[in-house]
């Protein structure tokens, strides 16, 4: 049994994990042994580029896709996801501060570090990069939150 099983699972589990690796080939067994042994090496940063490798070449987005419910593949496959893309409600959005009074900096940059974590310099800076993304990777309703308190100090305000 790998180091993976025997460091995470409880007795009675490395007891079923045996007997379960003892019906399978030894060659496939060795194998996946040596690969999560290599797996435990890696540090956390090369877990996370690994991660992300597999699910570009798997092409498996971060959602799950079983999570949506299974799917099926005919010949216009392609054709078929495009348009299904298309008839999706947009469900990540980004916050863009297009523009804002004069008067209102202070206000604004204000609201910009109350929902990001910037200092008071980069927030500044940010501010004043305008037109610039100001929040990425909300929820729609995150988003007109944000979106709104932007409104009320007086900046022009964008979701994309």
């Amino acid at each position: 049994m790998s180091l993976f099983f025997s460091k995470i699972a409880s007795p009675s589990l490395r007891h079923h994990l045996r007997r379960l690796y003892s019906t399978t080939t030894t060659t496939s067994t060795s194998k996946i042994d040596r690969i999560s042994d290599e797996l435990l090496t890696l540090s956390p940063s090369e877990l996370s580029d690994f991660s992300t490798l597999l699910r570009l070449r798997l092409g498996v987005s971060l959602i799950s896709s079983s999570a949506a419910g299974p799917t099926s593949v005919s010949a216009s496959g392609a054709d078929e996801s495009g348009e299904a893309e298309k008839e999706k409600e947009k469900t990540v959005f980004d916050v863009r501060l297009d523009k804002f009074d004069a008067a209102a900096k202070i206000k604004v940059i204000k609201e910009v570090r109350g929902f990001t974590d910037l200092g008071l310099k980069e927030a500044k800076e940010l501010v004043e990069k305008t037109p610039v993304v100001v929040k990425k990777g909300l929820t729609k309703e995150e988003a007109e939150a944000i979106a709104a308190k932007l409104k009320a100090v007086g900046a022009t305000v964008v979701l994309e």
